[in-house]
């Protein structure tokens, strides 16, 4: 079935938030994965514990935070490499499919926007740096609400916005919670699974699982 709306989270089904660390792999030292799994994780984790404290701290904060846990977490690493990995997550490299797929759902009329826990400028810079601002119609950040998904408000910034059921949405992202989230607030989700990940949350699934977001053009 083809939907006129498509939304995507930005980290991980956008863009590949190990490019920063891999970028500056020859430099980092032999724990560089370790390092950027932390850095990811911490992230993601940050955001949920200040999201139930009501502590909002913007992503980019976040972003600081976690690389200064993992740097600490992984003595190999290469410290003074801290300010570049940040530049570096500003222009994130997107996954080789996207622009082409975004540029055919586009092609076909669909309206396309990112939803992402990532502040405003940290979007906008990567969708830039990419060349996926010129077919986006909106990007939601959670910015304007102060609380990071899975709150359902989050996803609810597309549809307030757009004046949308949600079932009217097909909405994208490879992290399996943040489907979860999505499904339970009333979505039509897609999971993108790209690295084979074992299936969680059954009780809220996602109405599709692919490797990547290719057969959606």
């Amino acid at each position: 079935m083809a939907y006129s709306t498509y939304i995507f989270d930005a980290y991980g089904t956008l863009f590949d938030v190990h490019a920063a660390v891999r970028r500056h792999a020859d430099r980092i030292g032999p724990d560089g994965q370790l390092l950027s799994e932390l850095w990811r994780a911490k992230q993601l984790e940050y955001s949920w514990v200040r999201t139930l404290m009501g502590a909002y701290a913007d992503f980019w904060t976040l972003t600081e935070q976690a690389l200064d846990f993992a740097l600490a977490k992984v003595p190999s690493a290469d410290r003074t490499l801290r300010e570049a990995l940040l530049e570096a997550y500003w222009h994130l490299d997107c996954y080789p499919e996207v622009p082409g797929v975004l540029k055919a759902l586009k092609a076909r009329g669909a309206r396309l926007a990112i939803l992402s826990n990532g502040s405003q400028a940290m979007l906008e810079a990567a969708a830039k740096s990419a060349a996926l601002d010129i077919v986006l119609d909106e990007i939601f950040s959670v910015e304007t609400i102060r609380r990071f998904k899975t709150d359902p408000d989050v996803y609810d910034l597309v549809t307030t916005e757009w004046r949308l059921y949600p079932d009217a949405i097909s909405f994208q992202s490879s992290n399996r919670w943040d489907i979860a989230g999505a499904t339970k607030f009333g979505f039509r989700t897609v999971w993108i699974n790209r690295s084979n990940q074992p299936d969680e949350y059954f009780d809220y699934a996602p109405s599709l699982i692919l490797p990547d977001l290719k057969q959606l053009a």
